[in-house]
């Protein structure tokens, strides 16, 4: 009888898929209440690792870190009239405190664009104040009909840039800067995947924005995800708040404003892109254990060894884990090890040090071989390199191969049920063809010039329109 495997087949199931590798890769598990989660260790070193990576480069913009109150006074949201619209569905609302009825509800933040203008209204005086830029790591609630674990769940981590600026040019550029150099930059040479940068329709694009930018993705499935958004506010939102400063010229003006953010959805967006039938496959850039060091047997010699190498691997700079738990089977561990893609795997046991060697085992491309030890700790560093540079080829290939070009809406239908992507000149789309692909569940994700740039306007002529199915 053949062994039943580890994860349900992704051919044959991929959102079941997905759920077993989330629970068996020990990422997250659902929370008490419908559409939580909760972020188990593992699943939470990547988030920190994200963080980290992600935080410096939007420091590196000049942007500083802060931190706003979880509960919004109810009518803060009611000032800008489109954001309140768009939000109204999936606000959490508290009434009660303290026992007793609040005079005024509160709401969960489902973002923070309205509570961050009230203090930007007291915090901009004059020309001299600007750019006011700030970002903020914090949870959000938006409560969700189809939870999914990290792709869609009622509370979410994140975090979420407001910039003010004095023109309209500083605040469009500041927000492609961010698009680009922030969420571009460690989406490709972090996580290792690749997408689609464009601007959203004015239906699909950010309650209360002016524009928002995209960062579209291909999964594992075909299906297209929404990676990061940076919008352009405009002065909906300093007109609602009177958020002014006085110019050099002496006059009182309304500031310009972007806002911007990525969640805990990369973590699922990780999980679909580069994960195969055996688990995780983690970039080497991201991953919090890049190597382990596996003791195949409890020898006394082989304990001593494989804590010898990891410490020097660890001088070396790379970030390893020595797996000593020789109580547990040795397969046991090197499959919990697979399925969550840690990049490499050293195998030391008697036979392998009396030949000082070890074998080796890649996740990425897969493959075993034994190495000499004493090779390791100059080889592994250029493997991992190779390793991530292959993920992102692979992501870029499978975008590359499933995107069709089509002529009629029919057939930009057809190419994403039968799922890839579509791309389609938007002046034969049009909103009356975005309307009817919606009928399909079908989505225009973002629009791209013909270069396959951003456009600058979304009726620009030649731009195309990328269509898909999307989570």
């Amino acid at each position: 009888m053949a062994k039943a495997p580890v994860l349900t087949p992704r051919a044959d199931d991929f959102p079941r898929w997905y759920q077993d590798l989330i629970n068996k890769a020990e990422l997250a598990d659902n929370g008490p209440v419908r559409g939580t989660m909760v972020i188990r260790p593992y699943g939470y070193g990547l988030w920190e690792r994200m963080q980290a990576e992600m935080d410096a480069r939007i420091k590196e913009t000049g942007t500083e870190n802060a931190y706003f109150p979880l509960l919004i006074p109810q009518s803060y949201l009611t000032r800008e009239a489109d954001h309140v619209e768009g939000f109204a569905p999936e606000l959490a609302v508290v009434t009660h405190g303290g026992g007793k009825e609040l005079e005024e509800p509160a709401v969960v933040r489902p973002t923070s664009e309205t509570i961050v203008n009230e203090y930007f209204s007291k915090w901009v005086q004059s020309y001299r104040d600007l750019p006011l830029l700030i970002n903020q790591w914090a949870n959000v609630v938006r409560w969700e009909l189809r939870p999914r674990l990290f792709l869609r769940t009622s509370e979410f981590l994140w975090q979420e840039g407001h910039t003010a600026h004095a023109t309209y040019e500083e605040a469009r550029d500041f927000a492609a800067r961010i698009q680009r150099e922030v969420y571009g930059d460690f989406l490709e040479n972090v996580l290792a995947i690749d997408f689609v940068s464009g601007r959203k329709t004015v239906k699909e694009r950010f309650a209360g924005a002016v524009n928002t930018l995209t960062l579209e993705s291909m999964m594992g499935d075909g299906k297209a995800l929404q990676m990061v958004t940076s919008h352009e506010l405009g002065q909906n939102f300093a007109k609602a708040f009177n958020t002014r400063y006085l110019s050099k010229e002496g006059t009182q003006e309304l500031v310009w404003q972007t806002s911007w953010g990525s969640t805990t959805r990369m973590i699922g967006a990780l999980v679909m892109t580069h994960g195969d039938d055996d688990g995780l496959r983690v970039p080497p850039r991201l991953a919090q254990v890049q190597v382990v060091v596996l003791a195949i047997k409890g020898d006394e010699a082989v304990l001593a060894k494989v804590h010898e190498l990891g410490d020097r691997l660890k001088a070396a700079g790379l970030r390893v884990r020595v797996d000593d738990r020789t109580d547990v089977p040795f397969g046991r561990r090197a499959v919990d090890w697979e399925l969550k893609g840690v990049p490499v795997r050293v195998e030391i046991g008697p036979r392998d040090l009396e030949n000082g060697t070890a074998m080796l085992a890649r996740r990425i491309p897969g493959g075993k071989e034994p190495v000499a030890i004493d090779a390791l700790v100059g080889m592994l560093p250029v493997l991992l390199e190779e390793d991530q540079a292959l993920l992102l080829k692979q992501s870029r290939e499978r975008r590359e191969s499933r995107t069709t070009d089509v002529s009629t809406i029919q057939e930009a239908a057809e190419a994403a049920v039968a799922g890839g992507w579509a791309r389609i000149p938007w002046a034969t789309l049009g909103e009356e063809g975005e309307a009817r692909l919606a009928e399909q569940s079908l989505t225009v994700r973002c629009l791209i010039a013909e270069d396959g740039s951003v456009p600058d306007d979304g009726d620009a002529p030649g731009n195309v329109a990328i269509v898909a199915r999307a989570y």
